[in-house]
């Protein structure tokens, strides 16, 4: 028999609430609803008992591969997470905690985004940074949106190696704003030099830019932003934190804002999230970041306390005064970061940035000396690359994931024309080991053969 105890209401409660709308049955409710709108029918089963629900979610869940040996990434990495990350996020102090509304009261939560803001401004080389936002992709519309106000202006030039995941949501946030969205292609796997200065005159407003590209590469773009400069355009560069800690870093190149995805800091792959959008910017702009920003003083005793600086809300300021209506990402992600970059230390990031970067190097040397498989783009990568293959990328990942491997991600989805693309991620969980068993498997894939075939 199901057991209905966590019912929230009884046939009784429904009469009730039926009567004193009026209605003499559910059905009643959805009246105004056309007849072609209306679902035909819900199929829902009977309902169970908590001991059959578990075991039913039991069972649904042992049908997962939950092992899978994992080379994809396209924005979202697969990095070791230490004990001490999940232990200390986890106290009660924080993992209750919510957005620091009543600063006064929330002085912990304010030190600990404070000392977030610290760590990704001398990430990133920047002037400083708010207290977070709701992931990369929105990180970087807030960014352009920024930029565009900074300006003046309302053309906005994106290059096609930002992740086209983050371009589906750029396109979707700005259809129905007065501005002009333009995408520029690729050359060569590098962003088109000569199809921006085309584009960047006194319209331009916004030059939006991704370091290391979608595909891996690496690439100066110091030339890029001095010339979105001359014009009086503003540059936004989305990064992923960890290469920062082996390659110049966008402040240095001289960028106006910098964005990216945190979930490599510290954030477990959770089909998407929560994660973490980081924003940094030059001291010029600070005022018009979205958000909040925290920062030290002293009070009257001289004791060391927190404040919300700025407060760029239309919660908290004049609605037409508002940079957005974004609050901030959810603390306790900034939280998690901020223990991981604490635990890691300067050195230690940057050997965790060497080792993601020569496991790529070892394993691209292994795979393209199998038959058939070549670089897509010959340029420098730090921990990722695309390769083409003989074979429909699609087919061979499908191939590989029936023997426990992720072999990378397809990317013609997003990119025509390029359906024997694969590109693939290594971060410091992957061994040599696992390389050597992608190499094996790969080969005997587009062999022909089955993966798991020598």
């Amino acid at each position: 028999m199901a057991n209905t105890s966590f019912c929230p209401v009884s046939d009784a409660d429904r009469r009730a609430m039926l009567e004193a709308v009026g209605a003499s049955s559910i059905e009643d409710l959805f009246a105004g609803v056309p007849a072609a709108l209306r679902a035909s029918a819900f199929r829902l089963p009977d309902g169970l008992s908590e001991f059959e629900m578990m075991s039913r979610l039991r069972g649904l869940a042992a049908r997962n591969s939950t092992n899978l040996i994992n080379f994809c990434g396209g924005g979202f990495y697969d990095h070791f997470i230490p004990a001490a990350v999940d232990a200390l996020s986890s106290r009660g102090e924080f993992y209750t905690a919510y957005t620091p509304y009543q600063p006064e009261a929330s002085q912990g939560t304010l030190q600990a985004i404070y000392e977030y803001q610290t760590a990704i401004a001398l990430l990133t080389e920047m002037d400083a940074a708010n207290a977070s936002l709701y992931d990369g992709g929105t990180a970087l519309f807030e960014g352009l949106m920024m930029a565009l106000r900074a300006a003046g202006r309302s053309r906005a030039l994106v290059c096609a190696g930002v992740n086209p995941i983050y371009r589906v949501m750029l396109r979707s946030y700005t259809a129905n704003l007065s501005l002009d969205y333009r995408e520029i292609p690729l050359r060569d796997g590098r962003a088109d030099r000569a199809a921006f200065e085309a584009a960047l005159d006194e319209n331009a407003g916004a030059v939006l830019l991704q370091y290391p590209n979608f595909f891996g590469g690496i690439e100066d773009l110091s030339d890029l932003i001095a010339a979105a400069h001359r014009v009086g355009a503003k540059t936004v560069v989305s990064t992923y934190p960890v290469a920062l800690g082996a390659l110049k870093t966008p402040g240095a190149m001289g960028a106006d804002i910098v964005v990216g995805e945190g979930q490599s800091l510290g954030l477990p792959l959770s089909f998407g999230g929560p994660y973490l959008g980081f924003m940094a910017t030059r001291k010029d702009l600070v005022r018009r970041m979205p958000g909040r920003i925290v920062g030290a003083t002293h009070d009257a005793k001289g004791r060391r306390g927190y404040v919300l600086t700025l407060q760029a809300r239309e919660q908290h300021i004049r609605r037409e005064k508002a940079t957005s209506n974004i609050c901030t990402n959810e603390a306790l992600c900034a939280l998690r970061a901020t223990i991981f970059l604490s635990l890691m230390g300067r050195e230690g990031f940057a050997e965790l940035a060497q080792r993601c970067g020569e496991a790529a190097a070892y394993a691209r040397r292994r795979l393209c000396a199998i038959p058939g498989v070549r670089p897509t783009f010959d340029m420098p990568f730090f921990n990722e690359f695309a390769l083409t293959l003989p074979r429909d990328a699609a087919d061979v990942v499908g191939a590989l994931i029936e023997h426990g491997i992720a072999a990378g991600f397809p990317v013609f989805r997003y990119y025509p024309n390029m359906e024997r693309v694969l590109l693939l991620a290594f971060t410091e969980k992957r061994t040599k080991e696992e390389i050597d068993l992608l190499a094996i498997r790969l080969e005997a894939a587009l062999a022909g053969r089955g993966a798991g075939e020598s």
